[in-house]
């Protein structure tokens, strides 16, 4: 069965933390291709400073040139709030049951899943790919509930292979190298006036420049 990668998020702007991560990704699990899934508006988080349009336009610049990643818009033209478990419900329909779905997530988002909507069912539609976003220490990594440790006890797998065997309901862990950049210290260096080169794509960093994104 074939995998693909689902990864969500901002993208404000996107960096080269957030293509590295799915490329590390696609090389060690053999993925199919990674979908990149701007959030139009996310629940948990105040909205974006900048227009889901401009998001998906750094997006598309940012991985033009890998063939593996394909910008996927489905949240950008959907009312409401952007809940992961729609997502994954739209995908499940459109490509069917004989592919599996990684859903791509940080240790630190992991923490919180309990707070999603329809937190439960998730794990029907999707495997779970858990990366650690640097920097984790026992300070700043809050603790697990416990319907979540429960969670990964009921459904982890340290088995790669685990994931083509069944189309979802597994949850893997897996070490990506720590490349700490921030989308927020992006947005701060723009707002200085300095340019943060070699922490994204240069087509990014120009199309931030022309479209004044963070002036």
């Amino acid at each position: 069965m074939q995998l693909i990668g689902v990864l969500g998020g901002t993208f404000n702007p996107i960096h080269f933390g957030h293509l590295r991560l799915a490329q590390e990704l696609t090389d060690a699990l053999n993925l199919k291709e990674v979908r990149f899934i701007p959030a139009a508006n996310p629940p948990h988080k105040d909205a974006p400073s900048v227009s889901a349009f401009h998001r998906a336009e750094m997006v598309k610049l940012a991985i033009a040139d890998n063939p593996s990643f394909k910008l996927d818009e489905r949240e950008l033209q959907r009312e409401g709030a952007s809940y992961t478990i729609d997502t994954l419900i739209s995908l499940r329909s459109k490509i069917g049951p004989e592919v599996a779905l990684c859903l791509i997530m940080g240790s630190d988002a992991f923490t919180r899943l309990n707070t999603w909507h329809r937190w439960q069912e998730i794990l029907d539609y999707c495997h779970i790919i858990l990366v650690q976003r640097p920097p984790i220490t026992v300070t700043n990594q809050p603790p697990l509930a416990n319907e979540l440790t429960l969670l990964l006890q009921n459904h982890y797998t340290e088995n790669v292979s685990d994931l083509s065997d069944q189309n979802a309901g597994f949850i893997h862990m897996q070490t990506i190298t720590a490349l700490s950049i921030s989308s927020t210290a992006i947005r701060s260096a723009f707002k200085l006036k300095q340019i943060p080169r070699y922490l994204m794509p240069q087509t990014v960093i120009d199309y931030i420049a022309i479209n004044q994104l963070y002036d």
